[in-house]
């Protein structure tokens, strides 16, 4: 519990200041902020074995400390042998100490577990926001790996108040996300 407040209180006393004199903001309320984590997993192959879906919402739910919940198809297509309101995936939306907690989990523990790791890439989506992808869940350490039927990948979300793509890259980058040195924006 403490640990998420440390991240908060980091933010409030290191990282304002420092993005306040980068960006040369005048008030506080101008500097961004990281708003929620959104993590979520597409799992296609669950149109063939529904139990895939509960065991990706239990790992999922393991992983981020909040209950998952499945996400559905829109439409029916043919070829993928789809229907309407199916699950075909499931998503978290973390927000304020939960936020916290998984950030700090996924910088300090769960990346540093990826093999070869050399930093990850400075892409940001033009609003400042950042998406991670993840080709396996077994970098967590809630995971455990002898229960791990299939090796399932994520999408991670940062959201953040920003208005530009440096504004963020440069709030996430004090948050302690390791992008590789070169940044190609």
């Amino acid at each position: 519990m403490s640990n998420t407040d440390s991240l908060k209180k980091e933010y409030q006393e290191r990282i304002v200041p420092a993005l306040k004199k980068e960006f040369s903001y005048k008030s506080v309320m101008q500097v961004p902020v990281l708003e929620k984590i959104v993590v979520n997993q597409g799992l296609g192959i669950a149109t063939g074995d529904k139990k895939i879906i509960d065991v990706a919402i239990d790992e999922l739910t393991n992983i981020t400390g909040q209950k998952a919940v499945a996400t559905y198809s829109k439409k029916d297509i043919s070829n993928f042998k789809l229907r309407k309101k199916m699950p075909i995936g499931v998503m978290v939306t973390l927000r304020h100490k939960n936020m916290y907690e998984f950030l700090e989990r996924l910088v300090r523990v769960a990346l540093p577990r990826i093999r070869d790791f050399r930093g990850i890439e400075s892409k940001l989506d033009g609003r400042g926001n950042y998406t991670l992808g993840i080709q396996e869940q077994i970098i967590f350490p809630e995971i455990n790996i002898d229960n791990i039927t299939k090796i399932l990948g994520m999408n991670i979300t940062f959201v953040t108040s920003a208005k530009t793509d440096e504004e963020g890259y440069a709030l996430l980058r004090e948050f302690g996300l390791p992008f590789k040195n070169s940044k190609n924006n």
